[in-house]
């Protein structure tokens, strides 16, 4: 059984929920990521994806540019477990409708993060196919 941790991308990190969005765009870009956890007293307390900067840093009608993590960040966090079952993991993300997750260790820290390109990679063909098609239902 292949576990989250032989798959994910190591050495995420996240910002603080003071962050700029500005800065938190700039990240993504500079990185090529589309999610960038959210964490206050050593623990993970949201997720701001591209879509929350295009859809609620802008349907609010405020100034984006005044915006942080805080205002736009999608909660409760949801994530998994590095020893975890890949498997496991990929039910989370079709059963809440994610792209990606945080991964923690035994000790509730964050060592990275499991995307759907990560799935894809390394999953039989018939899971990475079934896991895309239950992420992607809602946006059909």
């Amino acid at each position: 059984m292949v576990k989250v941790a032989e798959v994910m991308h190591r050495g995420a990190s996240w910002v603080d929920p003071n962050a700029p969005l500005a800065d938190i765009a700039e990240r993504m870009e500079k990185e090529d990521i589309g999610a960038v956890p959210v964490g206050e007293d050593d623990r993970l307390i949201g997720m701001v994806t591209d879509r929350d900067i295009a859809v609620r840093a802008f349907a609010e009608k405020s100034d984006p540019l005044q915006l942080t993590a805080r205002d736009v960040m999608s909660e409760p966090i949801i994530f998994c477990t590095a020893n975890e079952n890949l498997e496991d993991a990929v039910r989370i993300m079709e059963r809440k409708q994610v792209r990606r997750l945080p991964v923690i260790d035994e000790n509730r820290r964050m060592v990275g993060m499991l995307s759907l390109g990560d799935v894809a990679a390394s999953a039989p063909a018939s899971l990475a196919g079934e896991t895309l098609q239950a992420v992607s239902a809602h946006h059909a």
